[in-house]
């Protein structure tokens, strides 16, 4: 899924620096400024690299290397949206949220992305947190059943339920909020959920961010 796709197909993959390939779960703020500041120092973007990347579990306070188990309690909002996690990203307290990091990115001449998690965290759903614009709670949206098998971190929504579509176009507006160009969607292609992927694709395109999705 790409905002400038034709026919379904991007004219070519996103390229840039994703800290997964070099940090996995354990990335900090400051691991991100190195190297976007070394993308900019040798000119990467002449060779089509446009995109910095913030990869998995952003959210967590500590650092877990095989981001497999259910680290608590995540950073997250009262609507039940996680949010980065200031111990490892300074810049994002007091609800700044990745806009610091982001802006720095930009100033660099390069987009900004992030990683998420297909579906509506189990915290939130443990909380029964409040769907943003909406009478409806976490608990009324979220697919118990329905969990990725390599992490632990969320349930998936069922689209078919009311207030579904608003928590997925809440969490997309929060990352425009942020300055969010780009967003990696994890456990939503391997299988294949068409539901939820036509939920975020409804929302993300309007709000001018690029999206993939993977496994």
């Amino acid at each position: 899924m790409n905002g400038k796709c034709q026919a379904g197909l991007a004219a070519a993959p996103a390229m840039g620096w994703n800290s997964w390939h070099a940090f996995g779960a354990t990335v900090t703020e400051d691991e991100v400024k190195v190297n976007v500041d070394y993308l900019d120092r040798h000119g990467l973007r002449d060779f089509g690299w446009e995109y910095v990347v913030v990869d998995i579990l952003w959210y967590t306070p500590g650092s877990d290397p095989t981001y497999s188990r259910w680290i608590t309690p995540y950073t997250m909002d009262e609507y039940g949206r996680f949010i980065p996690s200031p111990e490892r990203f300074p810049s994002a307290g007091k609800d700044q949220g990745f806009k610091p990091l982001a802006d720095y990115v930009h100033d660099k001449g390069f987009k900004f992305g992030i990683h998420i998690m297909r579906g509506i965290p189990r915290q939130a759903v443990e909380h029964n947190c409040p769907v943003l614009g909406t009478g409806v709670r976490a608990a009324d949206i979220a697919d118990r059943s329905d969990v990725c098998p390599w992490n632990n971190d969320m349930y998936g929504v069922d689209t078919s339920k009311p207030g579904a579509q608003e928590y997925y176009d809440s969490m997309f507006k929060l990352y425009a909020g942020w300055g969010v160009d780009y967003v990696k969607v994890d456990d939503i292609a391997v299988p294949y959920h068409k539901e939820e992927v036509e939920a975020i694709r409804d929302t993300y395109s309007e709000l001018g961010i690029n999206c993939s999705i993977s496994r």
